[in-house]
């Protein structure tokens, strides 16, 4: 159990830099979002018009009214899902993810380059293994915070071959730059 316990470490980097992996479920009882095709994949997305959004949403991003037709129909979409998100956010959800864009923004550009290679990284998994993954944050998240503590030690004191062998890949394969 404890070595599948430190695969989930990875993930616990994440954790401890704002990014919660768990977010990319929907909230209870909402259906999941469609994923996005990988890039080149499927054809542009179509502009949203302003009056499509709900009210709700347009008082959330009202700093963009004016300039709403000069964004490109990727941003206006992300906007658009990312509004509508908040909306059925309960507030703990809401302080929580205000929370972790507070430490977004106080981190490093090349911090928030590497994490946000290591989203598009989990993003382009197969849904088993996101939800598998997924599963594996869940419970670590559920430990108790002395035992995340030390599991967290014990990865940073592993060598980066320990950890690949942790992690299941072989000598020379690195997932992620370091």
């Amino acid at each position: 159990m404890t070595r599948t316990l430190l695969r989930v470490l990875l993930l616990c980097a994440l954790a401890s830099t704002a990014i919660d992996v768990s977010l990319a479920q929907p909230p209870p009882g909402q259906p999941p979002p469609s994923a996005e095709p990988p890039p080149g994949a499927a054809a542009p997305a179509a502009p949203r018009p302003w009056q499509s959004l709900s009210q709700q949403q347009q008082q959330l991003l009202q700093n963009f009214q004016g300039k709403w037709d000069s964004l490109p129909p990727e941003k206006q979409q992300a906007l658009a899902r990312g509004s509508q998100r908040w909306i059925t956010m309960t507030p703990e959800q809401r302080a929580g993810a205000q929370e972790r864009f507070k430490q977004w923004r106080a981190m490093p550009p090349e911090q928030r380059q590497l994490l946000r290679q290591r989203w598009q990284e989990f993003r382009a998994m197969p849904p088993e293994q996101q939800q598998r993954i997924r599963e594996q944050f869940r419970r670590f998240r559920q430990m108790p915070l002395e035992r995340r503590q030390q599991l967290r030690r014990q990865w940073r004191q592993m060598s980066p071959e320990q950890r690949r062998s942790v992690m299941g890949r072989p000598p020379g394969v690195r997932r992620f730059p370091h």
